[in-house]
């Protein structure tokens, strides 16, 4: 690798760090995707973007969701970003016998461990992640999966 290839290397890993990814644009794109899929399932929800450093950057209530999801989204996000792995994936773990039996009950109610949270991955670094609660443990996470699928649309 001569010089002229090291610096432009050099400068897009620089370009690509100063990147918001939490732009208002880019969150409003995933607002309105996720909002448009529960309104697929005639439920209303809140979704949550939390930013890797548990900033909630967005949160946007839907006027027909319940109260109890104004809490439980970003808890989700939390969860999916403390445990680096969706939280419906959690749920297996914390069953009786399993190897995080109560780690709920240890974090006092701070962790989720059902569908409805997923992390944020670009390039293979977790950079936040995104919960949604409303409805069904399914529907909860059917939403949060498109809400994730065009965030990282958005990032490309």
């Amino acid at each position: 690798m001569n010089e002229d290839q090291l610096n432009s290397v050099i400068k897009r890993v620089i370009a690509k760090q100063q990147v918001n990814q939490f732009s208002l644009n880019k969150m409003e794109k995933v607002i309105e995707a996720a909002v448009k899929r529960a309104d697929e399932f005639n439920i209303g929800v809140t979704i949550a973007i939390m930013r890797n450093d548990q900033v909630l950057q967005m949160s946007y209530h839907m006027p027909n969701a319940n109260l109890v999801s104004s809490t439980l989204a970003p808890k989700k996000a939390w969860s999916a970003l403390a445990m680096k792995q969706p939280t419906i994936e959690i749920s297996e773990q914390v069953q009786p016998g399993a190897e995080l039996y109560q780690i709920e009950t240890m974090m006092g109610g701070r962790l989720t461990s059902f569908g409805g949270g997923i992390p944020l991955e670009i390039d293979g670094k977790i950079i936040g992640a995104i919960g949604v609660s409303g409805g069904a443990v399914k529907q909860d996470q059917a939403i949060c999966e498109v809400a994730v699928d065009t965030f990282k649309k958005e990032s490309d």
